[in-house]
């Protein structure tokens, strides 16, 4: 069953969440104004002050509502989504993949573009049915009750696509575990998911790098990634612990998500308010507050652990349908050669993009949008 959902967080909360933000205790915290021990002192206090003094939540509450939302089960979890129907009497169903620490605001501008591309400037044979859904354990979808891997959610989405919405085939684009999500449904649900588009890469093939450019990217790739193993020890394997500490906190749980939107984000000069407002960071990082899935977001770290971690199966072979890659230059998880992600996908269009990072639905919209038509437009008729 499918019914339709509308948001609509009553002003108490609110309330409740602004009066904590407001008495956060800042006299006890060091003023470290610098990003190389975490999240900037300076920063975080002022975009605190905002919060409580200027931002305006039901604004973007209106601007979700915008959109058509709903809630269907599927094995159990109550799963949000929003679905825009495209006029095009040919339009295919997109779904488009969220990662952490983000949510279904990255694609509120873009959901209108894909959807009604003749809106734009483009043309209404480029439109899609556009469907971007919570995944488990975030936002709007009901807090799941043990942790799930991206193979596993790759298996729930796959049912909610086909079963519950009625699609025999569709296309997945994502980035950060959306895409780790779309790579699982190429994998393991190929009949139905006939083409994925992705910003990028979490997956590894299990026989590793083979030729001396790629050894070098995998050298260079471990050591930049040391300093991002701190939070994902963490939530692979005590997320329990983290929650305990955070679920009273607005802005803990601010400090944590600020921090990788300016670690991951192609800034300038290291200010990530040249990319993204106030108002959008604020209104992703209460979903998680408002919607209580800290906790269970940073599960899916635990899941892909008991799931094997970031690699396929021994046995691995090639994703054979249709694969668009976006290579954008910040992108944290650095790309590999494109021959080391040549023996994994069916790379069909491969795109080396001049400016942008880890979150392209909101710091590139309008490329994101032109890459993703392209692609599809060229390799699905």
């Amino acid at each position: 069953m499918i019914r339709q959902y509308k948001i609509s967080v009553p002003k108490n909360t609110l309330n409740n969440i602004y009066k904590k933000v407001k008495k956060y205790p800042w006299k006890m915290i060091q003023k470290v104004n610098g990003w190389e021990y975490g999240t900037n002192y300076k920063f975080l206090k002022k975009i605190s002050q905002y919060w409580i003094s200027k931002y305006d939540w039901k604004k973007f509450e209106n601007k979700i509502n915008s959109f058509k939302n709903y809630k269907t089960n599927v094995d159990g979890i109550n799963l949000h989504f929003i679905k825009e129907k495209s006029k095009n009497p040919k339009s295919r169903p997109l779904l488009l993949l969220h990662g952490w620490p983000g949510s279904v605001i990255e694609f509120l501008d873009i959901i209108p573009k894909l959807a009604h591309p003749e809106k734009f400037g483009g043309k209404i044979e480029d439109g899609f049915d556009v469907i971007v859904p919570s995944l488990p354990g975030f936002g709007f979808s009901t807090p799941i009750k043990k942790a799930l891997g991206p193979r596993k959610i790759g298996k729930i989405l796959n049912k909610f696509m086909v079963k519950n919405l009625g699609y025999k085939n569709y296309v997945a684009q994502g980035g950060d575990w959306g895409a780790t999500i779309a790579n699982w449904l190429a994998y393991d649900h190929y009949n139905n998911c006939k083409a994925i588009h992705i910003n990028c890469l979490t997956m590894r093939h299990p026989g590793g790098p083979q030729t001396e450019q790629e050894k070098k990217w995998q050298k260079k790739f471990d050591n930049d990634q040391i300093i991002q193993d701190g939070y994902r020890t963490q939530q692979a394997t005590k997320p329990q612990t983290l929650a305990y500490s955070m679920i009273d906190s607005p802005v803990g749980i601010a400090a944590w998500i600020l921090e990788k939107f300016h670690g991951w984000s192609d800034l300038k000069n290291n200010n990530i308010e040249s990319v993204y407002s106030k108002d959008l960071l604020i209104s992703n990082i209460m979903i998680y507050v408002l919607t209580n899935t800290f906790n269970t977001s940073s599960w899916i770290y635990f899941g892909r652990r008991q799931e094997g971690g970031r690699f396929f199966p021994k046995d691995f072979k090639k994703i054979n349908v249709p694969t668009g890659v976006a290579v954008f230059p910040n992108e944290m998880s650095e790309w590999p050669p494109r021959s080391y992600v040549e023996r994994i996908f069916n790379i069909k269009q491969w795109t080396k993009m001049q400016s942008g990072g880890h979150f392209a639905a909101l710091e590139k919209p309008n490329i994101l949008v032109k890459d993703l038509q392209k692609f599809i437009r060229s390799n699905l008729k």
